[in-house]
């Protein structure tokens, strides 16, 4: 039986066909990258039920691999941009202290005051550290994802972080 929507997780997506011989580019949205071929089976929506890759390898700085059923570079080309799903259960519990980004989206952030800005609706790589996007009243918040620094408390039952983040810092000019 095919896992919903909730108790499945994005991991990547297609990024096009690559060469003659039907294979993909795999744009990974996991740590490592290489690590989305730990998680099987992939559900692709609108294309069956699960698919494998049969083999997979870099090619310089991207990830491609060969498809079971997928031998064409038009076959290839028809998966376009769709996102990449694994059942929840596939992946490993995070470590103390540490999140899926998945678990965070859809969070409330409020500040030590009490004050809310709004839920977080995505999450940024920048290099240095993650960033919460945050949409609310106040309109688009960028806000560190740091802990023990801007990042007070993460309680995923109550779907609430509280932030060390003045409420003026998100006032529009």
């Amino acid at each position: 039986m095919k896992p919903s929507e909730e108790e499945s997780v994005i991991v990547g997506r297609f990024n096009g066909d690559w060469g003659v011989r039907g294979w993909v580019k795999v744009f990974s949205y996991t740590r490592p990258p290489e690590a989305i071929f730990d998680y099987m089976p992939w559900l692709i929506d609108g294309h069956g039920d699960a698919i494998e890759p049969v083999e997979w390898k870099k090619s310089g700085p991207r990830l491609v691999a060969r498809l079971e059923g997928v031998d064409t570079p038009e076959k290839a080309a028809a998966l376009g941009r769709t996102l990449i799903r694994v059942a929840r259960t596939s992946l490993p519990d995070p470590e103390p202290g540490e999140y899926y980004w998945h678990d965070l989206v859809g969070l409330e952030v409020v500040n030590r005051q009490n004050h809310s800005f709004g839920q977080i609706s995505k999450m940024h790589e920048t290099g240095a550290h993650d960033v919460m996007e945050v949409e609310g009243a106040d309109g688009t918040v960028l806000i560190p994802f740091v802990t023990e620094r801007f990042v007070v408390s993460i309680d995923l039952e109550a779907r609430l972080v509280t932030v060390d983040w003045p409420s003026e810092w998100a006032e529009p000019d």
